[in-house]
């Protein structure tokens, strides 16, 4: 078949059955938004993420409505950069499962344009890396620490403590841990802090060495590194963007 063939079949297909396909990925959130950040649509898995019954309770509303103000604020500066027409490819990004733990995923992000070549809004796709983690209900040696980690992430915590919950030696528990959530329960303490901390930084006004101290981080040095690795910047740069956006 010839180039122009094919660009002929292609004009022929309707747009809901290209996107429809998006619901035969699995482990794939896939969604469409316009150019004031309103959903317009998405695919199933994206629907079961956000804990709604159909499309139609997404249609028309925007990240606010589902994610905490601090993801949703991310979110939307984010799409301003697709709708200047830049693009984001396979990026690493720390964000919350359906259960509401930290995770990695990994995204892409496109403008979308009309046939006139203007850009009237963006589309993306995101998948979950640790999709072990989603096991984790019906675990009950990895539920019992991940939760006492959940309410006591603020002071220190040593792995004895964690396995002591979780009624296992401490090489059991880590083994668990790299099963169920492909890292050690260190990494998902640190994890933890780290996203609580991006939280303190939007929706209060502590100083930066306070946030530090109140999620567990007593070394300001190493919060701030270890911050900038996971977020891409640093715990004074991610407020002030925030509050600029």
């Amino acid at each position: 078949m010839s180039w122009d063939k094919e660009n002929t079949f292609l004009n022929l297909v309707e747009v809901e059955q290209v996107i429809s396909m998006f619901d035969l990925l699995p482990g794939v959130l896939f969604w469409i938004k316009d150019k004031n950040h309103n959903f317009v649509h998405a695919n199933q898995a994206f629907i079961e993420h956000k804990e709604v019954r159909g499309l139609n309770q997404i249609l028309g509303k925007n990240d606010y409505d589902f994610s905490p103000p601090h993801l949703a604020k991310q979110f939307i500066r984010d799409d301003e950069k697709i709708l200047a027409g830049q693009t984001v490819t396979e990026r690493l990004e720390m964000n919350m499962t359906q259960a509401g733990d930290p995770a990695w995923y990994a995204t892409s992000k496109r403008p979308l344009s009309n046939q006139a070549g203007e850009i009237i809004g963006s589309y993306g796709i995101t998948r979950h890396l640790q999709k072990q983690a989603m096991a984790l209900s019906g675990v009950d040696a990895i539920k019992a620490p991940v939760d006492f980690v959940r309410e006591h992430y603020s002071r220190h915590l040593a792995i004895e403590e964690l396995a002591e919950v979780a009624h296992l030696s401490v090489s059991a528990l880590e083994r668990r841990f790299k099963k169920y959530l492909t890292k050690t329960p260190k990494q998902f303490i640190n994890e933890v802090r780290l996203e609580n901390a991006r939280r303190l930084l939007v929706e209060t006004d502590m100083p930066i060495s306070q946030v530090g101290d109140a999620t567990g981080f007593t070394d300001h040095s190493y919060f701030s590194k270890q911050f900038r690795l996971f977020f891409g910047e640093l715990p004074s740069e991610f407020r002030k963007n925030y509050r600029l956006s």
